[in-house]
């Protein structure tokens, strides 16, 4: 990203495609502790977290930036598109346990702010949850009223930035696509290994401990506008799918993919979008280590 760019990447931006639900009740830290992957039980006001919501099978159906503004309340980000569908199976777990979840995505608006003062990554400060910076612009979530006194974002820039952050975002697109480690979840804070059981634990240990991992998510630059779910192909297997894209931003011309990918297809060749004869993918330098072996 070009120091102009990166420049102007500052102000506020309204986060149509993210809402919100709530979890409240004497029983709420529990039922989530038995459902994500993320250990809440110390979770505190001053704090926030990243956390992932599995079927039996390890697959993510949602990813969530959790925070609790109460010792009974915790709020959930997700992406917007599949919100109604998660609330509504989330529900039917909670049985007997006194939690009410709803969805409070019009109670509290969520906004992108970039390149202001924001608090320190995964921490709050009043109404913002700060954000892991990307190449150098911080990054904050804010919540309800529209922060003051700041300039209009241009909405793809927020995108480009959360592609660029590596942070994996699941949309109605890529649910039940990915368990968290191919899309780095652990890497980047947001599966606790040692909390005990939620679904899909089994395999999301198995994955972690067993074996070596096979795919990953990077990102990468292409030619050409992309789309959350759509495939890649290698060079060497025009067949078969190698990967798929996680997150995609298009901005100032240019295209941006977070995408998972098979390991092995980062070893030689070329990885395409949509077909094996469509636009090249270029690795771009990730914000944090992704350990991995490309002949595995």
């Amino acid at each position: 990203m070009s120091s102009t760019v990166t420049a102007s990447c500052n102000g506020a931006v309204r986060l149509a495609d993210w809402g919100v639900i709530r979890a409240a009740g004497a029983d709420a830290a529990a039922f989530l502790q038995s459902q994500l992957t993320q250990d809440l039980r110390g979770l505190d006001a001053e704090r926030a977290a990243l956390a992932g919501w599995c079927s039996a099978k390890g697959r993510l159906l949602a990813s969530f930036i959790v925070w609790r503004p109460e010792p009974e309340c915790f709020l959930l980000a997700c992406s917007a598109d599949l919100l109604p569908a998660t609330l509504k199976r989330l529900s039917m777990f909670v049985l007997r346990a006194k939690c009410k979840l709803s969805d409070a995505s019009a109670e509290l608006p969520l906004w992108g702010v970039a390149g202001d003062m924001s608090p320190p990554a995964w921490r709050r400060g009043g109404a913002r949850i700060g954000l892991p910076a990307a190449q150098g612009v911080a990054r904050a979530l804010h919540t309800g009223s529209a922060p003051q006194s700041l300039p209009p974002l241009d909405a793809q820039a927020w995108a480009w930035l959360e592609v660029t952050s590596g942070l994996p975002r699941i949309t109605a697109a890529t649910v039940e696509q990915f368990v968290p480690q191919m899309v780095n979840l652990e890497l980047v804070g947001g599966v606790d290994f040692q909390k005990g059981c939620y679904p899909g634990q089994e395999v999301v240990a198995r994955s972690q401990y067993r074996g070596t991992l096979k795919r990953r998510a990077f990102v990468f630059d292409v030619a050409a506008a992309a789309t959350p779910g759509q495939e890649l192909f290698h060079t060497a297997d025009a067949q078969q799918p190698a990967g798929m894209v996680v997150n995609a931003a298009s901005w100032q011309g240019r295209h941006r993919v977070l995408a998972e990918v098979k390991l092995s297809a980062l070893a030689e060749g070329s990885l395409h979008l949509g077909d094996a004869a469509g636009p090249t993918l270029t690795r771009v330098e990730m914000p944090y280590a992704v350990p991995f072996d490309a002949a595995a």
